[in-house]
């Protein structure tokens, strides 16, 4: 297993996307917009996803201003089998309150666990 990124809310992508950037020394790896849910995605990082944990700035479009309690989205961890993974959680006594699926608008499959804080853990099977 390995990190794979951190999700932040923003209100102003292209603004998140320069700070991080021009002022962080980041580079945007990739930018998507998804318009059935409306919401766009840049990931910025100082290396490769294959091999760098990154930061993925999520835009909300009928959002533009968060709390600081909820700008704080989820961690992600790759895994091979998210089933397994799933599995043995729950059999230790954690919380998967997401079970593994596709997700929204996407293939990727996904599933949610909640640490004992109440921190969203996103775990992402790696093909």
């Amino acid at each position: 297993m390995r990190l794979l990124h951190t999700m932040l809310r923003v209100n102003d992508l292209q603004k998140s996307i320069n700070f991080y950037t021009q002022i962080m020394g980041m580079k945007l790896l990739r930018q998507s917009e998804n318009e059935e849910y409306k919401y766009s995605l840049a990931f910025v990082g100082y290396g490769e996803e294959s091999n760098q944990t990154v930061i993925e700035l999520t835009y909300n479009w009928d959002k533009n201003e968060y709390d600081l309690g909820d700008a704080f989205g989820h961690l992600a961890i790759g895994v091979d089998d998210i089933h397994s993974v799933c599995n043995q959680i729950k059999q230790q006594g954690g919380e998967v309150f997401r079970e593994p699926g596709p997700v929204l608008g996407g293939t990727t499959i996904i599933a949610f666990v909640r640490d004992p804080n109440g921190y969203s853990i996103e775990l992402i099977e790696e093909k």
